[in-house]
């Protein structure tokens, strides 16, 4: 379609909100085809969030964008450590100690790559221009880890033509909890009419709302408060007409003092014993024996070339991405149940323990592609692609005095005995670096049929080798050294045909394929393990490749004020990688599924059914299954992944609504004023496959302690109850300067966003929860 009318406002109202003399549908032009086009022309399903959209909803981070992007799902695993999928296409719960397991959704700042399993970089969403949602496999252009679809933030580039800034203050308190903030910056230098600088600055402080119980009976207000700092620096340089260069450096910092983790049982901190006090955590709390703390630093060095010739632009992305993540947790309970299982005295089980998981990345890619410009009827885009990832996987343990008292028990000189070389008072340590390497080659051909009908063909060679060396020692491990590589090659296909059925509608279809890299499981901790999760889980070593095949139906329409945007999908997903938690070895493992699939229909409406008031709708309702059935050497089902049984960690129904209205207005000398209501709901969903095993949700520890038989059972309800939030906002317009007031959560709904558990349940139950209600006031100034 070509008839959409684009929206040419002041770049200051543009970010606000829609105004009486404005209220018609933005036009948002995206990239994710590697060539600039309309969303509402692309022959599939794709989401733009523009920066109008973000600043009218507020949000500061994917998870708080992802509620009005329809099929997109966020599982909460605690900060900088949250999970994506698309269209239920899920393994479930991936955890920290499964560094080799690959993300199912690529995630791109601008033509960066920034996706990592489980840790993809929590970026602020300052100055963004949009944020694209590619839905489907986009395997044909962006590779591996975007079998479920593609994320991409895209920054606004430095402007040659005018100096321009921004400025954003904001103060909040939340419910119960503590006060928080951030002020963020932006300033655009023209340098001369071939040079251009943009600069970025933030800094964010996150109130806290859990409160931890302490070993003295005393509370600790507030664990999970912390702040997230940094900036962008993007040089333009554009030494002719028709070449640009442009490098930048991305800096980011997390810090966060604990986790958005709500107990339900502890080994310390139970209604159980009685030799102990018998403690039943509340609501938003939890149970500590040492301070824990999460940082996440990451830098990204990139540089983009575009050099347009005649008929062809070219262009060439390097980037380096260096990240250093620990995630220090109070490891006591997990440490304290195997030391009841060794018979270690109860003064020994209660010696505070640390586990320290970090991770050092670097990672380098190469990408050279050549794209038509012309305006015929036959366009096209060929490249070639390398990236080199070097990652190291660290685990620490450190626990003061343990060494002794297990001399004491276990007999002298066996700490020593077992420690393969690491150093003393850590029972259980690991070193786990991997190399890995990816090679391809793409390309994608769009053709005019007719003036209606055109056909896009596509296809992606990929070749990839991983070596990884698994390295452990102490009284908790096997004492490993082993050292293990895998290799995969393939092609991936994709065919899109799109029919312009009026001006006013276009109807869209295509079948089209992705893949995810298989890999290798860590040896389970054997010492942990009881004799039947042994013998369950200590046959799976490597897992294959994850392929999925995607056919769509969609259609785009615009009939004056209103765009609406549906689609139909069927995705058939060959062995799916799906993780499990390996019960009393404190492990996970990854496993193929021979059989799954997903099915849904996706919506998005956006209309202005009278000049001053905008409405949005958006859902999903999905159905994603086992196909197959995967049992033990016993013929009993395992982990729930049974013929019929729900895929993990998606929601068989969300949606979400807003209303905008515009009040024309001149209060306190203003240009107008504004309500927002945002209404959010989230149906229930699984954290992990085997949840919704008949009787899973009975946790019985085994451990005799502090009075406790260790037969006691304790009931959780592993089905994640549905849940629905409210937002609230106002603002008033000026020129150049707007003022929000806002309440987040209105109705404080304590959601459950994911289920925790230490051991298999042994030593701790918990559920991740979403932040209470919030008020709060933005400024925001536009130079």
């Amino acid at each position: 379609m070509t008839h959409f009318r684009k929206t040419i406002l002041a770049a200051a109202v543009v970010a606000l909100v829609p105004s009486v003399s404005h209220a018609q549908l933005e036009e948002v032009l995206v990239t994710a085809t590697k060539r600039e086009a309309s969303a509402q022309d692309l022959p599939f399903s794709i989401n733009a969030q523009s920066e109008a959209d973000i600043r009218r909803t507020g949000a500061t981070n994917l998870e708080e964008l992802s509620r009005n992007v329809a099929g997109l799902a966020i599982q909460n695993l605690g900060p900088g450590q949250s999970q994506v999928s698309i269209r239920g296409v899920s393994a479930g719960q991936v955890v920290r100690d499964q560094p080799g397991v690959k993300e199912q959704v690529g995630v791109y700042l601008d033509e960066t790559v920034i996706s990592l399993s489980l840790f993809t970089p929590d970026l602020d969403l300052y100055d963004l221009n949009r944020v694209e949602t590619l839905r489907g496999p986009q395997g044909t252009l962006f590779g591996s880890g975007s079998v479920g679809g593609t994320i991409r933030f895209i920054t606004n580039q430095p402007d040659f033509e005018e100096f321009s800034g921004s400025v954003e203050a904001n103060l909040n308190t939340i419910e119960d909890g503590d006060v928080g903030g951030h002020f963020k910056g932006m300033l655009n230098i023209p340098m001369n009419d071939r040079a251009a600088l943009r600069i970025v600055g933030y800094g964010t402080e996150y109130g806290g709302w859990v409160d931890a119980l302490r070993e003295d009976g005393s509370f600790k207000e507030d664990v999970n408060s912390g702040g997230r700092y940094g900036g962008r620096i993007a040089l333009a340089l554009q030494p002719t007409d028709n070449l640009t260069i442009t490098p930048r450096i991305v800096f980011q910092s997390i810090e966060t003092d604990g986790f958005n983790r709500e107990e339900v049982y502890n080994l310390f901190a139970n209604p159980f014993t009685t030799t102990r006090p018998p403690v039943r955590l509340g609501e938003r709390e939890q149970y500590l024996r040492l301070d824990e703390a999460f940082e996440d630093d990451t830098m990204i060095a990139d540089l983009v070339v575009n050099w347009s010739l005649d008929n062809v632009d070219v262009t060439y992305v390097g980037s380096y991405v260096d990240r250093e993540i620990l995630a220090s947790r109070d490891a006591s309970a997990l440490t304290g149940s195997v030391s009841v299982d060794l018979g270690f005295p109860a003064d020994a089980v209660l010696i505070p323990s640390n586990l320290r998981d970090s991770t050092d990345l670097q990672q380098t890619t190469h990408e050279l592609r050549l794209a038509s410009n012309a305006d015929g009827p036959f366009n096209w885009v060929v490249g070639g692609f390398f990236s080199d990832v070097e990652r190291e996987y660290v685990q620490r343990l450190p626990t003061p005095g343990y060494d002794a008292v297990t001399d004491a028990v276990l007999g002298a000189g066996t700490a020593d005995a077992v420690s393969n070389g690491y150093g003393p008072d850590s029972p259980y340590n690991s070193d786990l670096p991997y190399d890995i390497e990816q090679m391809a080659v793409f390309g994608e051909v769009t053709f005019d049929i007719t003036e209606r009908l055109n056909m896009t063909l596509g296809g992606r060679f990929y070749d990839f080798e991983e070596e990884r060396r698994f390295t452990t020692g102490g009284l908790f491990s096997n004492g490993d050294d082993q050292v293990d590589s895998t290799s995969s090659d393939g092609f991936n296909p994709r065919v899109l045909v799109s029919y312009d059925v009026s001006d006013e509608m276009t109807v869209n279809a295509q079948a089209s394929q992705g893949f995810r890299l298989g890999g290798v499981n860590d040896p389970l901790n054997v010492p942990l393990c009881d004799d039947g999760d042994l013998e369950t889980f200590g046959a799976f070593q490597a897992y294959d490749d994850e392929t999925l095949w995607n056919y769509e139906l969609g259609f785009k329409s615009e009939f004056d004020k209103v765009r609406f945007n549906a689609a139909m999908f069927y995705t058939d997903i060959e062995d799916l990688q799906v993780t499990l938690d390996a019960g009393s070895c404190s492990s996970r493992i990854s496993f193929n599924v021979p059989e799954a699939h997903t099915l849904g229909v996706e919506w998005e409406l956006t209309a202005y059914p009278m000049e001053l008031l905008m409405l949005t709708f958006s859902g999903s309702l999905l159905e994603a299954e086992f196909d197959s059935t995967v049992t033990d050497s016993s013929g009993n089902v395992l982990g729930g992944v049974e013929d019929g049984n729900r895929l993990a960690s998606v929601p068989e129904f969300q949606m979400a609504a807003s209303a905008t209205y515009t009040f024309p207005v001149n209060a306190f000398g203003s240009n107008e004023m504004y309500l927002t209501a945002m209404f959010q709901h989230v149906g229930e969903r699984y954290t992990q496959p085997s949840d919704q095993v008949a009787g899973a949700g009975n946790f019985v520890s085994g451990l005799p302690f502090g009075g406790a038989t260790g037969a006691e059972v304790t009931a959780v309800d592993l089905e994640l109850d549905a849940y629905e939030q409210v937002n609230l906002r106002a603002g008033i317009v000026w020129d150049t300067f707007e003022t929000v007031f806002y309440v987040d959560n209105v109705t404080d709904e304590n959601a459950q966003l994911s289920f925790d558990r230490e051991r298999g349940g042994r030593a701790r139950l918990a559920y991740r929860n979403n932040q209470p209600r919030t008020i709060g006031v933005t400024l925001r100034k536009f130079f």
